[in-house]
């Protein structure tokens, strides 16, 4: 097994995190594609159980929900039917902590129903944030907000 320095690996991370592509990362750093794909995935688990571990208690006025469009393999026009549930467009929701500017939760899908419910109903609210008995207010507009899209 040919394990990369630990040099190359902070090389190929940061470049990730700077928003080059996976190909463009491979041939800059002289790696294969996989292998940055596999670091990244590896990087990535590593990241979601320290925030699991971490963020926890945090006491907050205020709580944004935000969510970002991307695409995985193709645009959502190319998509075929068999593919619409890994491939096409996707969504990173987001919840922060606004003054603390912490990411609370997250979680990355489909738009829809089931996925924004999934993410504003998740059972780690209670653990990570407290919002000062405002949960309702925001609740209820994200509700409000998922059924007109």
């Amino acid at each position: 097994m040919n394990l990369l320095s630990r040099d190359k690996q902070i090389e190929i991370i940061a470049a990730l995190t700077e928003g080059v592509g996976i190909r463009a990362t491979a041939r800059l750093a002289g790696v294969n594609r996989e292998t940055v794909g596999k670091l990244a995935l590896q990087v990535g688990k590593g990241c979601a159980e320290l925030h699991d571990r971490r963020v926890v208690g945090v006491r907050v006025a205020r709580i944004e929900l935000d969510e970002v469009w991307s695409f995985v393999g193709k645009k959502q026009k190319r998509v075929k039917r068999h593919e619409a549930f890994s491939k096409g467009d996707q969504y990173v929701f987001t919840a922060l902590a606004s003054t603390q500017k912490a990411i609370i939760s997250y979680r990355i899908g489909k738009r829809d129903g089931s996925n924004t419910d999934d993410f504003v109903h998740s059972p780690f609210w209670g653990e990570r944030a407290t919002c000062e008995g405002k949960k309702g207010l925001w609740t209820n507009r994200v509700d409000q907000s998922s059924q007109r899209a």
